[in-house]
């Protein structure tokens, strides 16, 4: 009988602990309060709000803005009493360039009549009046550096088509390198008789190892013709420009130091070996 009566005491300790809350809340009046918010609630939901109607804001009709060039209307020019308006930059080029005309820069021994083309080893160069001189310690370097040159000169430097240096010559007869006479041309570097472009610039160093020739046999030579011109008149088949900027546009591997395995295969230079490896590939695919 015991564990029947403890679920019933706990019962009705339950609802007397209920019925004593619900007195204390009607004492202080909260049951009021709560109904009174339930019902506020409720109305304000039942209360639907107006619904903003959107309206559609209409602009003017205004006829666009057209240039004069696309509505067809031919511009009058400006009158020649009215100057264009140039920027600073524009206008001391065109002031130094109309000097150099009247100065007479151009003359020359290359350049004494205007449509004559100056070769690859003479560019024209302008100093604009400044006095240009090697010192003593490079004018002794110079010559040391026979090759391609051991003294570089921003001005009077000739860069050459393979390795890109552009240093003075160490030929002693040569009067541009030497005597810095920009009429002349340098003696050091190679000239084609056919583009004159710097295409056909090499030094004595890389004509030899990369081409097989000598720089006295292409003096005398007066019709002696770069690697591209022979290609283009096709006067030696497979006979290329070995320079790893014409051999990155034909989209082959530059060769590097080549010169070396070229002379363990008894090779004269890297463009006989590369022009070898071109023939027996071209054979292969036949």
């Amino acid at each position: 009988m015991g564990r029947l009566t403890a679920p019933l005491d706990y019962e009705s300790l339950r609802k007397a602990r209920i019925l004593e809350n619900q007195e204390k809340l009607a004492s202080l009046g909260l049951q009021k309060t709560i109904f009174d918010l339930r019902s506020a609630i409720s109305s304000a939901k039942s209360v639907k709000t107006p619904v903003r109607k959107c309206q559609k804001k209409i602009y003017a009709v205004i006829s666009l803005r057209r240039s004069d060039r696309l509505k067809g209307n031919i511009v009058e020019s400006a009158p020649r009493g009215a100057s264009l308006r140039r920027s600073s930059r524009l206008a001391a080029a065109s002031l130094t360039s109309q000097k150099e005309a009247k100065a007479g820069v151009n003359e020359g021994s290359f350049a004494g009549a205007s449509e004559e083309k100056r070769p690859a080893n003479a560019p024209l160069v302008k100093i604009h009046g400044r006095e240009h001189q090697l010192s003593p310690e490079a004018s002794a370097r110079r010559c040391h550096g026979k090759g391609r040159g051991s003294v570089y000169d921003p001005v009077f430097g000739i860069c050459c088509h393979f390795c890109r240096q552009k240093t003075l010559c160490g030929e002693e007869d040569c009067k541009r390198c030497g005597d810095l006479d920009e009429n002349q041309p340098c003696t050091g570097k190679t000239d084609c008789s056919v583009c004159h472009s710097s295409n056909g610039v090499l030094c004595r160093a890389c004509l030899k190892v990369r081409y097989g020739e000598e720089l006295e046999e292409v003096r005398e030579n007066k019709e002696w013709m770069c690697p591209h011109c022979i290609e283009e008149k096709g006067t030696k088949p497979y006979w290329i420009c070995n320079s790893s900027i014409c051999l990155k546009k034909r989209k082959m591997v530059p060769t590097g130091l080549a010169i070396y395995r070229a002379r363990e295969l008894g090779y004269k230079s890297v463009a006989h070996l590369l022009m070898d490896d071109l023939q027996k590939a071209n054979k292969q695919r036949r």
